[in-house]
């Protein structure tokens, strides 16, 4: 189960932006250190034995601040890090068989661009749905804008919380109002800026107003 109120700042790691005196880890903590509520662990380019090795050090963080950590898209990961949850894309392995192997006690994510994959997710047992990208993204290159109508349609459509995802910043948060999202997720909006600390909390406050 999860408490939409974890999804209001949703922070998505990206390596990319760090620098060499930088480690992930330490761009991780300066987040929760500006309010993230939930952490996903997103990492393309690695081993399992890798991704496992630094879930457990980021999951020791979030643990700290007493904030969830997801990962993205693997769920041996998930379950070898003991992590708090997984989040699924489309094309990943089903809702349905990652509830068997993860129990009823972690959190899953489904993205969801469309109503129906929204009910599909809802019904085979997702905590919660991520849905974009609403402005756009520059970590995806296949990722298609998904219309505010559409987000506002899916939100409407579910009783599960969901989170908007998808280039969104300080400057643009505030449009997101009015659209039924439990918060947004955030990628370079928190992660490619200098003070990561200062973004979070900027985009903290901008999302509490923001958030149904």
């Amino acid at each position: 189960m999860i408490d939409k109120k974890q999804l209001l700042l949703y922070a998505v790691t990206d390596r990319s932006w760090r620098t060499a005196n930088e480690t992930l880890a330490d761009a991780v903590k300066r987040a929760l250190e500006g309010g993230v509520t939930m952490v996903q662990l997103r990492e393309k380019n690695m081993s399992t034995a890798d991704f496992i090795k630094s879930a457990a050090e980021i999951k020791r963080l979030c643990r700290s601040f007493n904030v969830p950590l997801i990962i993205n898209d693997n769920v041996e990961v998930c379950i070898k890090a003991d992590a708090d949850g997984v989040h699924l894309g489309q094309n990943d392995m089903d809702v349905r068989e990652a509830r068997k192997l993860l129990g009823s006690g972690k959190i899953i994510g489904i993205t969801a661009k469309t109503v129906e994959q929204a009910a599909a997710a809802e019904n085979g047992g997702a905590d919660y749905l991520g849905s974009g990208a609403i402005f756009g993204t520059s970590t995806k290159s296949d990722a298609k804008k998904l219309p505010p109508e559409t987000l506002k349609e899916i939100t409407s459509s579910v009783s599960i919380p969901v989170a908007a995802i998808g280039g969104i910043t300080a400057e643009n948060a505030a449009r997101l109002h009015g659209l039924g999202i439990a918060g947004a997720a955030v990628v370079s909006g928190i992660f490619a800026r200098d003070d990561i600390t200062a973004a979070a909390k900027e985009l903290k406050k901008i999302m509490a107003r923001v958030a149904g």
